[in-house]
């Protein structure tokens, strides 16, 4: 028969009165620090929800800074001058050490590497929608590096202050150097938008094939977003996604008329009452496909990130070898000290 445990209604043991209550009170002070933005670390005692939350968005992160190689390191052999090879072939390796600077905030979390590249390829895990879709000239490089470099700053700075202290510290590096990024992609608009016409042309169809995804990076509404309250309630994100949405356009249109080329929305407007420019609608049901896997490129992104990850298998298993050869050194060294002494 059960014991008696003075709760109404439960048949539960006394020691499992006394687990949930532990429960409660750690779940009291979690949130207590949150809401005095403290930071919790990884030997901090964490609801499962936050961990689990934490995984699931900083892999994401770390996918979409490796699978984002792609679509530029496409043009590293064929940037028009030196100066700007130089340049790409440096912001391509920033964004591969952005993935790496995530994907050790995740470990944090008790995940290893391998884990999150395994649901990457499994299609379990996803990436940023924005990278399944092609670069199909140069200008596409510099719409890359103004408005989705742009946007990503507009969505990120904020995690800066992350309650989870690795991704907090992960981002502030990650977000000056995505600086640098949107400023190289805003450079190269402006020159060509000062160029020939075909320049100006090609520089114009980029913004234009660019901006309504770009606007997709902020995620679905907020009313049809599942993770946003949570994560904000504790403290893993500080805005909505609509409130960020909004914060990128009004930074991003004064920019435009400082290129001279204009966004492809005839709804842009500022709207005197609110304070902020007023957007038309976006193609939600895109944004569903290409998440989906139907984009331009879901297919080629992926084949070409596991052709990658199994061509390199080698160079894993012989750093591994040259690991464990050093370790049965270092052993036999060792042994080899005790019996002298």
């Amino acid at each position: 028969m059960p014991a008696d445990t003075g709760i109404e209604g439960r048949d539960q043991a006394p020691s499992e009165v006394r687990v949930a209550g532990e429960v409660e009170e750690l779940e009291r002070r979690f949130q207590e620090l949150v809401d005095a933005d403290q930071r919790i670390e990884p030997r901090d005692w964490m609801p499962e929800g936050y961990r689990r939350t934490l995984i699931r968005q900083i892999a994401q992160h770390a996918h979409s800074e490796i699978i984002g190689m792609q679509p530029e390191g496409n043009w590293i052999t064929r940037a028009p001058s030196l100066k700007r090879k130089a340049i790409l072939l440096a912001k391509v390796q920033d964004e591969g050490g952005h993935g790496i600077y995530l994907y050790s905030a995740a470990e944090t979390l008790g995940v290893s590497r391998d884990e999150l590249v395994d649901l990457l390829h499994s299609g379990r895990q996803k990436y940023s929608s924005i990278f399944n879709y092609p670069t199909l000239t140069w200008a596409d490089v510099g719409a890359i590096g103004w408005l989705v470099d742009g946007a990503a700053i507009t969505n990120q700075i904020p995690l800066c202050r992350c309650s989870y202290g690795p991704y907090g510290r992960a981002m502030v590096r990650i977000c000056k150097e995505e600086s640098f990024h949107q400023r190289q992609g805003y450079d190269i608009l402006y020159t060509l938008a000062r160029g020939t016409p075909r320049q100006r042309e090609m520089a114009q169809d980029a913004v234009n094939r660019w901006w309504w995804p770009s606007l997709m990076m902020f995620g679905p509404p907020d009313e049809a977003s599942q993770h946003s309250a949570q994560s904000m309630a504790w403290g893993i994100k500080r805005h909505s996604n609509d409130e960020l949405r909004q914060r990128f356009v009004d930074v991003t249109v004064p920019q435009a008329e400082v290129l001279g080329l204009s966004l492809p929305d005839p709804e842009i407007r500022w709207n005197e009452d609110r304070g902020h420019y007023d957007f038309g609608p976006i193609d939600w049901d895109e944004l569903r496909r290409v998440v989906s896997g139907d984009g331009p490129c879901n297919r080629q992104r992926m084949a070409h990130k596991v052709a990658a990850h199994e061509n390199g298998r080698w160079v894993r298993e012989a750093a591994l070898a040259y690991e464990a050869k050093l370790e049965a050194g270092y052993k036999r060294g060792a042994r080899a000290s005790g019996r002298a002494a």
